[in-house]
């Protein structure tokens, strides 16, 4: 008996190392195979109804077999996803069913571009000219609610390479099945741009599935990238080479108008404005876009933030006119210090007293995209009016970009820019004839995006002083599984100047260091344990290289598998003041003084909880030395869902600084509630309260879109904000009316 259980032990031994095996060499061999797919073309008509029940559906090849990005990247998703696609001469369709345990999904709105975090979605990446590093991002949920981003450098930053305010016009629609969403997709060729005869183009597709607490991925993309890069990838193959893209013209007028009134003045204004803008397909990869008297007033207001630094904020760019390819135009030099072209100082200008204000544009024109496979150009000119009561010049505003490829997914790029004041104002200007900036990047992404850099040169130019003026950098960044490194040094001159970009500071050199070592973790809850140590120096070379500012940050990160993060933070600093500051910005009488030097350290701890909970927040807590004083601070958002039609958060920020007498102390306190309601996929209500103490001003933004048509708007906004100082009183109160509508052939 004992023997012939051996035998049959010692059989099914044989058994399950057989299928251990012949699983292993599957694994191995689907692994050396090229991740691709085929394209076939459409026979018939394919009804956009998230059903997929079209008979060349049947016959469409389909992808599955996709991968975990998180928590793990070593094992494969625990839910089915399957895709199939078809081409015909106008659009491409995508089929996607995604298996679920149930069909309780996280859907917190209605509303279009919603965040990837939080809620259950599908997204589809193409790269058409299979570069490496332009893209385009389309995503749908279970509701078929879309987004739809623009991917630029790359796609490694989502803050910065990810530009949600593109819109273009395509359909999805999604059913809840049995055990299962079916989404279905169709992108007009014409609404993206591509090679003509393409007959690939680089893809892929990811998955956050909430019940699972898991991101799914085609392509096997180690966790320390971007789920959203475009280094790792498969292709599409079509079946037939693609025909040139439909030539696209869409006129977009628009008619709004506007009732305000000025409480400190007590006057009213009643406005109508009308004008609109074109935009025109030219070959297969460029875009035309012309606008006359554009109107940003449907916009959404930008939030407040409490300044305690002494440099400007930087705020993003989210007016329409200035999206697409945006890259081609922002992305050069160093974005934190040395930017020589930022599109939203087109349309502001300051008053005699300083105050920033809208000034008037009255034209404007932006060719932008691929001239070829290798080469993309940018070209932007906007004419802004004059205005003699503020004294303001009128000015034209030219970007001429070139960018090359080289290399795998690297490029050098060319950029020049012009500010030119136009006419023969009669009063007083602060602004010189001329400013222009003239500079040459080079960005480098290696295949793996192991390695990314760039190093770039620029100079400026005025009338008088041309000497000095210049900005220079290098950067790297090594990212593997365990070790990551950053370097940056930034040298600007005492006189570089760049009236249509972003610049902190001039006549620095500054360096930057970061490493981050990572611990993968083997536990049920816990994901990762990250520990970084970073350091500043900013010197000025021409003050025998005087440090103005030196940093020293030690960081311990833990990741947890449900997708909450919690950090340790201490940080040591110095800043040489080289003029008095107030950090509190009340218009203290004896701000802190010039030429000292502070030296003050703090320990700060924040957590952010699973985003897919109808109840989320994020906090952070620090406290320590500031300056000669002490600061103690929280900065707290929280968000509530009642899915998927109301979504209600609240901003909190607080700042207790105390410094001793005779300077100022102060309790800095910005709060921003949030409603906002979606009553269908059409229309929407967002409501935006803010309180600042620091500008001591409270507002009010309330805004109902309806989307009667595609990419067609009715707007109505209404804006009111108050003084917040010793009494409660209106300042400036306005209700405006926007709409829009597109003609397309």
């Amino acid at each position: 008996m004992g023997s012939n259980n051996k035998k049959q032990q010692l059989r099914l031994n044989k058994k399950q190392i057989s299928l251990i095996s012949s699983c292993l060499i599957s694994m191995l061999t689907y692994a050396q195979e090229p991740l691709e797919t085929s394209v076939k073309l459409a026979t018939q008509e394919i009804n956009i109804d998230g059903f997929g029940n079209e008979k060349d559906w049947e016959t469409a090849d389909e992808i599955s077999g996709f991968w975990q990005w998180f928590p793990t990247d070593s094992l494969r998703a625990e839910q089915s996803t399957t895709a199939k696609f078809l081409v015909d001469d106008i659009n491409l369709y995508i089929l996607i069913t995604s298996y679920s345990e149930s069909s309780d999904y996280i859907i917190p709105s209605l509303r279009r571009d919603y965040s990837g975090a939080g809620n259950d979605n599908v997204t589809v990446i193409l790269d058409t000219f299979m570069d490496g590093t332009n893209g385009f991002m389309f995503g749908t949920n279970p509701l078929g609610v879309k987004r739809e981003s623009l991917i630029s450098n790359g796609g490694n930053n989502f803050e910065k390479d990810f530009n949600k305010s593109w819109d273009v016009k395509w359909e999805t629609e999604a059913t809840q099945q049995d055990g299962k969403t079916v989404s279905e997709i169709k992108i007009p060729l014409k609404s993206i741009q591509y090679p003509e005869g393409s007959t690939q183009w680089r893809m892929n597709m990811y998955r956050h599935d909430t019940q699972t607490k898991q991101w799914y991925t085609w392509a096997n993309i180690p966790q320390n990238q971007t789920i959203a890069g475009l280094a790792f990838m498969g292709v599409l193959n079509f079946e037939k080479p693609l025909k040139k893209s439909g030539k696209t013209i869409a006129l977009i007028p628009y008619v709004g108008g506007s009732v305000q009134k000025d409480f400190e003045v007590d006057e009213q204004k009643n406005i109508l404005n009308y004008g609109g803008d074109a935009k025109v397909s030219i070959g297969s990869g460029m875009n035309l876009d012309l606008t006359i008297n554009p109107d940003f007033s449907q916009v959404e207001v930008d939030d407040q933030v409490i300044n305690l630094s002494r440099f400007e904020i930087s705020l993003p760019e989210k007016r329409q006119f200035f999206i697409q390819n945006s890259d081609l135009f922002v992305n050069f030099g160093d974005r934190r210090e040395a930017q020589p072209f930022f599109s939203r100082r087109i349309g502001v200008a300051k008053d005699t007293t300083g105050t920033t204000f809208e000034n008037k544009i009255i034209a404007g024109v932006r060719l932008s995209g691929k001239i070829n496979n290798n080469l993309r150009l940018g070209f932007l000119n906007m004419q802004t009016a004059e205005d003699p009561s503020n004294q303001v010049a009128g000015n034209n505003n030219t970007v001429f970009t070139l960018q090359k490829k080289v290399l795998d997914r690297s490029n050098v790029s060319f950029i020049f820019v012009n500010r030119q004041t136009t006419g023969e104002p009669d009063f007083e200007h602060t602004q010189d004839r001329f400013n222009r900036v003239v500079g040459a990047d080079f960005n480098l992404a290696s295949k793996s995006n192991r390695w990314t850099g760039r190093t770039f040169i620029h100079q400026s130019f005025n009338p008088e002083e041309s000497k000095d003026a210049y900005s220079t950098g290098l950067s790297f960044d090594y990212n593997a599984r365990v070790h990551s490194v950053s370097f940056n040094v930034v040298r600007i001159g005492d006189n570089y100047q760049s009236d249509l970009g972003f610049i902190r500071r001039t006549g620095i050199l500054k360096n930057y260091f970061r490493y981050t070592y990572r611990i993968w973790l083997k536990s049920k809850n816990l994901r990762s344990l990250n520990f970084s140590q970073s350091f500043y120096y900013v010197g000025r070379p021409k003050d025998n290289y005087l440090m103005t500012d030196r940093g020293n940050w030690s960081d311990a990160e833990l990741s947890f598998k449900n997708q909450a993060k919690l950090q340790l933070r201490y940080s040591n600093r110095y800043t040489y003041l080289l003029d008095s500051f107030d950090p509190t910005r009340s218009d203290a009488l004896l701000p802190l003084e010039g030429r000292t030097g502070y030296n003050y350290d703090d320990i700060e701890l924040s957590y952010q909880s699973d985003r897919s909970n109808v109840f989320n927040f994020n906090v952070k807590s620090s406290y320590g030395n500031f300056y000669n004083g002490t600061k103690f601070s929280v900065s707290s958002q929280m968000n509530y869902r009642i899915q998927p039609y109301f979504t209600a958060s609240m901003r909190f920020n607080f700042d207790q600084i105390r410094l001793p007498a005779p300077y100022a102390s102060a309790d800095l306190i910005l709060i921003g509630p949030k409603a906002d309601v979606t009553f269908n996929k059409k229309l929407f209500w967002g409501t935006f309260f803010q309180y600042s103490s620091q500008s001591e001003n409270f507002g009010i933004n309330s805004r109902l879109q309806w989307r009667f048509s595609p990419l067609s708007d009715f707007y109505l906004v209404y804006n009111d904000n108050y003084f917040v100082t010793d009494t409660f009183a209106p300042q400036v109160r306005s209700l405006t009316f926007k709409l829009t509508y597109w003609f397309n052939k």
